[in-house]
Parts: C-alpha cells; structure tokens; sequence
C-alpha cells in the first residue's frame, strides 16, 4: 500500500523524525521493500537481465551488518494479490508503468524494472543465512504493523502507510537506514538511522488524536484509491482560517494538501466527530436530491480505517517462536490448499505466481528488458504455467463429484472459458466474454473428466500495452492433481517435472544434481525460444554456469561441488575464474544493449522462473539451483560480445581443466535436453496454447505442434560450429 505524497511530506520536515543510534533489538522487515532497495538504490543492472551476483552479495553485506549491531531481523513477504480486488486497478496501472519503463530501458533511456528472478535470489539468501522469514497469503502490510506493535520493535520499510499505523517503537525508513556505514567501539555497534512516531506528528499539530491518521489517509488516497468525494471536502477547507491556537503547522505560505487535511483535522477531538463532520460538508455539497446518504459515506469512509486498525496479537508471532502456520480463513481461497503447499508457501517456496492462479485465477507477468516489437518473452514458458494452471485448477475425476475443499461444484458453460464473479468489488472490465458461473475462488474446479476447459487471465505485454490473454490450463499427461501431491512419490512429481519440460531422465544422468533442472529448462528454452538462440548465445549463457561454479566454490568457507572423477587445479581455475570476470560489460560500457541477445536471454530468464514455480508447486523434485551464482546478465552478455569479437572459447577454457569438462558435460546435456522427449507431453491433447494467436506472439507456431523434425534442424543449426570449437 501507501499514501500518495506522504513520504515526501514527512520527510520535508525534521520534526517528524528524530535521529537513533539502532542495535540490540528485534527488526521486522519488509521484505519487498528490502529487496526493491537493495537493487535500485545501488545501481545493480536492468538492462541486462539483472546481476543476481552482486545482488546476493549486497544482501549479504546488510544482514552481516545486522549481526555486527546484534539486531535480530524477522523478514515479512508479500504473498498474491488482495482477494478483495480492491487493489487490482492499482495493480494494472503499475504493471502498465513497468512495460513502459522496460522498453525505455531497452532503448537507453531511463527507467527502473526488477529483474525477475531477484525475489527468489533474496529468498534463498535468507534461508542460507538462517534469517526467519514468512510470506503472507497476500499483501503483509498490516500483519506487519500488528507483529511489531506486539513485540515493541521498529518496523524496517519503506511503505508510507507507516507513517499512520500507531507502532510504539515506530518505523525506520529504508531511506535513513544507514547499514553501511557502522559507528561505535566493537561490542556497541550500531546503525545511524531516523526513526518515525504518529506522536511526533500528532505533537506537531497541537496534539491531535492518533485515530484521525487512517480518516486523512483514506480521504488523501492510498492504494484502495480515495472516495470521490474526497476532492470535494478538500476544496472546501479554506486553511487559512483553521490556524487557531492548537495547529503549529500554520504559517506556510502554501499549505500542502495533506497538510491542509491534518490542520483540519486536528480542530476535532473525536473520529466520531471528524466523520460526521465529513459527512454534513459532502451532504451539503450534494444538494437536496443526494442527501440522506451520509450514513452511507461515514460507513464507507469507516470500513476503509480498518486497514489501518492493528490488533495487539499478531498471528505471525508464533510461527517466528515456534513454527506453527497461522490460521487461515476458512472463507479464504487459501484454506483450500493442501497443509504440505500452506507450509511451503509460508516459508517462500510457494511463488505469488500459484497463490494468484489458486484464489483468482489470474496472473500477473512481469516484464523483462526486451524488444517490444517481439512477443512478451514470457510467451516461450507458456507451456510450463498451463500445466501448473492444470494441477492447481483441475480436480481428480474420482473426487469431482465429492465436492472436497468447499463442497463447491463449479458449472462450466462451453470451451471459451473466463473468470467467475469474484469476491470483494473492483472487477469491472475483467469478465468479458466470460463463461464460467458460480466461481468459488480458491476451490479446484470439476471438469468432467477434462473435457471442459478451465483458464487463468495472465496479464502480459503486447507491444508496449497491457493485454489480458485466456490461457487454459492443461493438466499433465499423468494427471498428478492438488490433493494427492503429498502423496505422490518423488519419483512420480519428477516425472511430471520432466515431462512438462520434455526432458528424459537419462539426459540428465550426467549433469551434477544441482544444475538439472537449470540445464532441463535450457533444453526447453532451445526448443521454445523465438527466434531460435544462436550457439555463442548457449554458449555464453552455460559459460555464464561455470564462473558461477567456481565463483561459489572460491567463497570463504564453501563446500567445493565437483564431480569426483575431475582432477581439480583449483590455482588454474582461479585464473579461468579472472578471466571469465574480465568480459563482464562494465557500468561505462552500458551505452547500449544488444536487444536480440536481451530478448533471447530474457526468454531463458522466464523459461526457469515459470518451471522454478512449477517445481515448487510439485515439492521440489529437483533442487533449486542457486540462482545467485547461476547468471549473472552483464557477464552473460559480455561473453556474447567476446565471442562476437572473434575470441574462441576454448582460450577461456583451456582443455582438460574442470571447467572444460564440466562445460562440454552441460552443453551435451542441454543438446540431448533440446529432443522433447514426447511430442505430446500435455494430458488433455490439445496443441492449443490459450486463445486467439496460439503462443501469444506476431504470427508464432504453436508451441505444442514442433515436431521432432523441427527440433533436430533447431539444435543443428545451434551447434554447427560445435565440433570445430572441439568441445
């Protein structure tokens, strides 16, 4: 959430915040807030494709910055979206701002867009350095407040709907957090910091009553949006007759809005009183023929305080003390998951991506630096999200009649599919063409045996605009369903894995453990990928792998992974590991980038992040790799450019080194990877990929329809040059 100008307000004014000197004691942090920081505030790359390296190493430095001043940090994360809807026009437009800002990006102008593997890279930082932390079905602001009004501690974000909740410790902007730079002896380490309380805001205005915040708040507009009547009460304050006795903040030559809304407000004692207030003024306003409907504004206006109206126990409290999930809402689209999925998507091992399918039916994508003019990027990977969409949407068909989560059963009316009516308000404009009645959000849907179709509204671009796309979801060929996950063997969920991604097991066979399913989606991103990826581009995205084995394997302290049968020179893999780093594009060179290069990679980048969803919602069959050693884009795209420049790979490989192997092991692995394993690997056998244009893209073949044909001449032309480079 957040309050439209109030950051700027508050920090416009010293006498908001006092100066701290923060150490011993407890941290809830927000954790988008942390991250977002993080990456943009220290110019981490987005043009291309984002370096999770340094990105992972900054993380790091903060939270050992943390320890120095012996502050304990609790991380708190977004979840899927608001069931509500009511922040879904909010959601729209930031989406839209993002496609905008990525093609200005990709032309060099200037722009911010997150790399869309950072959330994950920040997850697996946490969970490597112990650091406790918990996702949230949805938005965690609130829960947040709660957690650190119970145990007395600052809040760590940088979210200006803090500067109205009422926390007795108060709220550290991320802004005035200043972890890098340390003062004190040894033992007494702290952080300079400022820190934010409603009292000194409150005191500012003469003593204003804390419970009117969240009535300005409402009536300035946050994320919710601000009721229309809102500018009327606006207009008609006149500021410069409400400057008696008790506002200090009179006196200005202009007084801001915000300001003017406090002033205002501080003349009242009461909430009670400011309501009814609001409502004689709008009452007024309407003329006779509206009024009577001031009852309703009071209680419009009341309901939208509530966000702001913290409880004295927070639920996450004891999830961080003992580990025991907090109480879902049985009217809750999530109370349906399975407690094995409830548990995952608590600790982050359950993506945003499969919280939104589940409850909405609805996915937000989001963009990547690219060429516009292409389709979205996210259109290769579109296959592994229908086969999510399938477990997560389809009921087995021995339990469809039995009505189990909600004992909802769910009517379909045709094959064009759509959204049910939703919970909560907002939905205007998103059920055209809609076909499906009596939705109950969250409950897996009874298709009959799979001959009705079921489809999820992911929002992607097209051009550089916003589009709603119907993609059905399609369960895999095995019919691996929600309830029986837990059930099923691993071997079994591995299965549905590779099938999805149309990979057999023994092309895997020889590829270390931690890497298979890195190198199983670039064998899908082989095939998937248009246009079709160059050799040097596999080339460099797998050379891209090995410095992030061996960048690994130098850390202090790490656990060399390698293969037992490699002799190691770990001296002259040192020096592969300089001259790898030397080819990165350096921050004086990023005039300019290769957008066909961006586009393919960003391909890859929303091939792994779709089957890295899709593998979380199976349990993991494969392990995670470790996203921040896995690519790095400035890297990525300067061994491109070396290779372009005519520089032969093996003079960065030398022959018979474990690098050498272990890249001639990856770029076998990824050519055997690029033959689908089965031509038909979706249960429901339909080549149709959603509706309208097949794939989403300009005139693109259907992903389902590639005969093996095609592929061979794909992975041929791939690695022509292969054999000369005697790899």
């Amino acid at each position: 959430m957040g309050v439209h100008g109030l950051t700027t307000y508050v920090e416009s004014n010293r006498n908001f915040l006092q100066d701290v000197r923060f150490r011993d004691s407890r941290l809830v942090i927000d954790g988008c807030s942390l991250f977002f920081r993080l990456y943009f505030h220290h110019g981490l790359d987005q043009q291309h494709g984002g370096d999770y390296d340094a990105f992972a190493c900054l993380l790091t430095q903060f939270l050992f910055a943390l320890e120095a001043c012996n502050i304990q940090p609790y991380v708190v994360l977004d979840g899927g979206m608001d069931p509500s809807d009511k922040k879904f026009a909010t959601l729209r437009q930031r989406l839209q701002s993002k496609i905008r800002d990525a093609d200005c990006i990709s032309h060099g102008r200037n722009g911010s867009v997150l790399p869309i593997l950072v959330g994950k890279v920040f997850i697996q930082v946490l969970a490597q350095r112990g650091i406790p932390l918990i996702q949230c079905p949805a938005e965690a602001d609130w829960e947040i407040a709660c957690l650190a009004r119970q145990w007395n501690c600052p809040v760590l974000t940088n979210d200006s709907d803090f500067y109205i909740f009422d926390l007795p410790a108060g709220y550290l902007p991320l802004r005035f957090f200043q972890w890098s730079n340390l003062n004190g002896k040894a033992s007494q380490r702290y952080i300079p910091s400022r820190c934010y309380i409603t009292n000194n805001l409150c005191r500012w205005f003469g003593g204003m009553n804390r419970e009117l915040l969240p009535l300005c708040a409402v009536l300035i507009g946050n994320d919710y949006g601000a009721p229309k009547e809102a500018e009327t009460l606006i207009a008609h304050i006149d500021v410069s007759t409400l400057g008696r006795g008790n506002a200090r903040g009179r006196g200005r030559a202009t007084a801001s809005r915000i300001e003017c809304l406090l002033i205002w407000l501080s003349s009242f004692p009461s909430v009670t009183e400011a309501l009814a207030e609001v409502s004689r003024i709008i009452d007024g306003e309407a003329g006779a023929g509206k009024r009577g409907q001031k009852g309703g504004l009071s209680s419009q206006l009341w309901a939208a305080m509530q966000e702001y109206n913290i409880k004295a126990h927070s639920s996450l409290a004891s999830w961080f003390s003992g580990g025991a999930l907090p109480p879902r809402e049985k009217a809750s689209g999530l109370a349906q998951l399975p407690e094995c999925l409830s548990l995952a998507a608590a600790q982050g091992q359950l993506s945003p991506l499969a919280l939104d399918a589940f409850v909405m039916q609805r996915a937000l994508l989001y963009p990547q630096v690219e060429n516009s003019k292409l389709a979205s990027s996210h259109c290769s990977s579109r296959a592994i999200r229908q086969a999510l969409y399938g477990i997560l949407l389809h009921k087995a068909p021995n339990t469809a009649s039995q009505g189990q989560g909600t004992g909802a059963q769910v009517q379909m009316q045709g094959v064009r599919g759509g959204r049910g009516r939703g919970r909560g308000r907002g939905q205007e404009g998103l059920n055209e063409g809609a076909a499906i009645k009596h939705i109950v959000k969250g409950a897996p849907v009874q298709s009959h045996g799979f001959s009705s179709s079921v489809f999820v509204e992911e929002y992607d671009r097209l051009d550089v605009n916003l589009k709603k796309n119907q993609v059905e979801a399609i369960i895999p060929r095995n019919q691996i369903h929600l309830h029986g996950l837990s059930q099923a063997s691993a071997a079994v969920r591995l299965g549905v894995l590779l099938e999805v991604l149309g990979v057999k097991p023994s092309a895997l066979a020889p590829v270390p453990l931690h890497l298979q399913l890195a190198v199983a989606v670039t064998g899908f991103w082989v095939r998937e990928a248009i246009p079709i990826p160059s050799q040097p581009m596999l080339q460099a995205l797998v050379l891209g792998m090995i410095y992030g084995e061996l960048a690994s394997n130098n850390q202090p302290g790490a656990t060399r992974r390698t293969p037992v049968a490699l002799q190691l020179n770990w001296a002259a893999e040192g020096r592969i590991l300089s001259a790898l780093d030397r080819q990165r594009v350096r921050p004086g060179e990023r005039r300019g980038v290769d957008l066909g290069a961006a586009h393919c990679f960003s391909q890859w980048q929303s091939c792994l992040w779709s089957a890295l969803c899709l593998n979380q919602l199976l349990l993991m069959p494969l392990p995670e790799p470790n996203l921040s050693w896995l690519f790095s884009g400035t890297l990525v795209h300067g061994l491109l450019r070396c290779q372009k420049a005519g520089w032969p790979v093996d003079s960065l490989l030398p022959g018979g080194s474990l690098s050498g192997q272990l890249c001639s092991c990856l770029l076998n692995a990824v050519r055997d990877c690029s033959f689908k394993a089965n031509p038909s690997c979706l249960g429901s056998g339909k080549k149709k990929r959603g509706r309208g244009r097949g794939r989403g893209g300009r005139g693109q073949p259907r992903g389902g329809g590639r005969v093996s044909e095609e592929i061979n001449n794909r992975f041929a032309l791939l690695m022509s040059e292969e054999e000369s480079d005697d790899w």
